[in-house]
């Protein structure tokens, strides 16, 4: 039963996503020199989800706070996922990467927030009041699984539309595991 409730939830939600998202936000990669994602709490497992599947598409995607992420500088994309935008946190990370020349792009829940005022790009996931009284998926549940199905979303759009091998993505793969 609950497993229904939930299916039903993020299909909700992605029904009220903007359908042009997943074409804005590959735009947005593929203009990119260097990809950076980041997010916090469970969000941040989402962004990292998301960057090693840039990876395996061949974008040069990175993780915010790894020890082998390079600096950020112009003419790089930098993606903050979070729900409220208002994660202290993230808000210093996205001025810093907003004073070295990134655009910046938000997944989020709100269509204005501190982080989404210095975005580039807000892709707002679902609507508001979607995220007001949630059966089954507490604490930001809803919006971590709708923006991981948004994201691969995104990245079965990308292999489709730029005709990527999945034997080219395997290859990309971590093979030291």
């Amino acid at each position: 039963m609950h497993q229904k409730v939930i299916i039903d939830k993020i299909s909700s939600v992605l029904e009220a996503t903007d359908s042009g998202y997943d074409e804005q936000l590959t735009a947005m990669l593929d203009k990119a020199s260097r990809v950076f994602i980041t997010g916090a709490g469970r969000s941040g497992l989402v962004a990292r989800f998301f960057a090693m599947r840039l990876m395996h598409g061949g974008y040069d995607a990175y993780v915010v706070g790894e020890i082998v992420t390079p600096s950020i500088r112009k003419g790089d994309l930098f993606i903050v996922i979070s729900g409220s935008g208002e994660t202290e946190t993230m808000i210093a990370f996205t001025k810093r990467a907003k004073e070295q020349g990134a655009e910046i792009a938000l997944l989020t829940t709100k269509d204005s927030s501190t982080i989404g005022d210095l975005s580039d790009k807000v892709f707002r996931i679902g609507s508001p009041e979607q995220y007001s009284k949630v059966v089954a998926m507490p604490m930001g549940t809803t919006f971590e699984l709708s923006t991981l199905f948004f994201l691969e979303a995104t990245v079965a759009h990308i292999i489709h539309e730029k005709g990527i091998p999945e034997e080219e993505m395997r290859h990309r793969h971590a093979n030291l595991e």
